[in-house]
């Protein structure tokens, strides 16, 4: 089992990385192998909706998304983190995988999915909102918690001392690792859900 962790924020060791520390801390005691990659602080520019990546199965912009794509591939888990900006996750965590996941082809499906947000005070459950979205798009399972997956701090010692908010991500942790070995072990023994190989396109715009 391995989980791909992304953290979303420009602070490394801020209060995103401390609620995804948290997680791995449990991966890793349940031999869960993880890979924390840093996004927040780059620059990743968003899609233009050039269709490249259709044609030659890579984004046309040559940067940590094609790097991170065999990343993805090859994973059982992701666990996605972002701080709250105006209500949202950061923009650039948004541009990073609005492509990441527009340009790459390969079956995300019942790879688990595990969006943490931190915040101040608010928008935590706007941006958490948004984040679920690039799961449930792609037929990746969601992994749940007892709370909304949180922390709450306006420092990385304020989420330090946000005992809810830590013991959400541990639980949360012990869950997505349950639901990959369950994934994994029905894969073994009963195949994964029948796949619909012709993609229905609805628009209502043909022929006006």
């Amino acid at each position: 089992m391995k989980v791909l962790l992304i953290n979303g924020s420009p602070h490394p060791h801020g209060c995103t990385a401390t609620a995804l520390a948290e997680m791995i801390r449990v991966f890793e005691a349940q031999g869960v192998e993880t890979e924390l990659l840093q996004v927040g602080s780059k620059a990743i520019r968003g899609c233009i909706s050039c269709g490249t990546c259709e044609k030659k199965g890579a984004c046309v912009f040559d940067d940590l998304v094609n790097e991170t794509a065999p990343k993805l591939q090859a994973c059982d888990g992701l666990v996605i983190g972002s701080p709250v900006y105006y209500g949202s996750p950061n923009g650039t965590l948004l541009s990073f995988l609005d492509r990441l996941f527009y340009s790459t082809s390969f079956d995300k499906s019942m790879k688990v999915g595990a969006a943490v947000v931190s915040c101040r005070r608010g928008g935590n459950t706007a941006s958490f909102d948004v984040l679920n979205k690039y799961f449930s798009i792609s037929s990746m399972p969601i992994a749940t918690s007892r709370y909304w997956n949180n922390i709450h701090g306006f420092t990385a010692e304020d989420a330090q001392k946000d005992a809810e908010g830590l013991q959400t991500m541990r639980i949360l942790a012990r869950n997505m690792t349950f639901l990959m070995k369950s994934i994994a072990l029905g894969k073994a023994q009963i195949g994964l859900p029948e796949e619909e190989q012709e993609k229905a396109f609805t628009s209502f715009t043909d022929g006006l």
